[in-house]
């Protein structure tokens, strides 16, 4: 069976790399000329189900806690297992009680323990949450690698094909993000925004998410000292330049964490469009010889090898039936 993977998204790049491990002969084409070049490329690249749990329904969890194990299989070394730090300034602590309540698998800090986790953040707030099982990952280097790792193996990528013809192909995996809004029934788009900064003068080992009643944001860190703020979710599909409001916002609630943001240097703004459904949860259906994966949400690199697993087991079981 050949299988035609459209889109170089993380959905996509993770159904290839799943129907590839199965021995299907797949190939992906790409509108633009490289991977990520969508809202992928502005994830924040968390592995978070327990903290995801708070704002979203139990599939979340059920389906990303396999996550991490997935992307350190398929890249090893690309993930780091230093779980998530949760804080909130003294004003907003019932924010951080609520936030206890609606999830599960974190252990309450105090001051001194915010300290021995993030020495950057000691003295600078009275008591976090530690989910200890979560991860994070750089979704653009973990996008590029897999991109390597395939094309390596021997499946083809057709970029600026954005009507790659699937003559030839018994099966097609449309993974294509915000494009679907429109034709997919039930899809948004929501817009999210970020920004990186670069800065000496703090250090991070794990993201950290700070809470606040009207703009929570989350700083995960990457190498090189700069650190990934993000994100807005507006509803929107308009994917234009992030707004003032929001570059505002991300800033204040990054110097809220630590002072040294005031001084660091953003070295990149953007903004992708992120396609959900309904309940925000992802689908996989099927239509004939071509299956759907799409409505990421905010969780793609969470729930994306969850949802490559559904479509390679359809793949797997329309080829069982041609061979019967």
């Amino acid at each position: 069976m050949r299988v035609l993977v459209r889109g170089a998204g993380v959905g996509g790049l993770t159904a290839a790399h799943e129907l590839w491990t199965r021995g299907v002969e797949v190939e992906l084409c790409e509108r633009a000329s490289r991977v990520g070049a969508g809202a992928s490329g502005f994830a924040g690249g968390m592995l978070p189900p327990w903290c995801e749990r708070e704002a979203a329904s139990e599939p979340v969890l059920t389906l990303g806690r396999m996550a991490a194990d997935w992307w350190e299989a398929a890249l090893p070394g690309h993930v780091t297992r230093n779980g998530t730090l949760v804080v909130a300034p003294a004003r907003d602590a019932s924010e951080l009680v609520r936030f206890a309540a609606r999830t599960e698998g974190h252990a309450w800090l105090d001051q001194a323990g915010i300290a021995e986790l993030e020495p950057a953040l000691a003295g600078r707030f009275r008591r976090g949450l530690f989910f200890p099982e979560e991860a994070h990952l750089d979704p653009r280097a973990a996008l590029a690698a897999l991109h390597c790792k395939l094309a390596e193996h021997g499946v083809n990528f057709h970029f600026g094909e954005e009507n790659f013809s699937a003559r030839g192909f018994d099966r097609v995996i449309e993974c294509t993000g915000a494009t679907a809004i429109g034709t997919m029934p039930g899809l948004r788009g929501v817009r999210g925004e970020m920004l990186y900064l670069e800065t000496g003068e703090i250090a991070l080992s794990r993201p950290v998410r700070l809470l606040h009643p009207r703009h929570p944001l989350y700083v995960v860190p990457r190498a090189g000292g700069r650190f990934m703020v993000g994100a807005t979710m507006i509803e929107t599909d308009d994917a234009g330049p992030v707004s003032a409001r929001s570059l505002m916002e991300l800033l204040n609630a990054a110097y809220a964490l630590h002072p040294a943001f005031g001084e660091a240097r953003v070295v990149e703004t953007g903004a992708g469009v992120r396609p959900a459904y309904a309940d925000n949860l992802p689908r996989v259906t099927q239509e004939g010889t071509t299956v759907h994966i799409n409505g990421f949400h905010r969780n793609g690199f969470l729930l994306a090898p969850a949802m490559a697993r559904q479509a390679a087991d359809l793949i797997a079981a329309d080829q069982r039936a041609l061979s019967a």
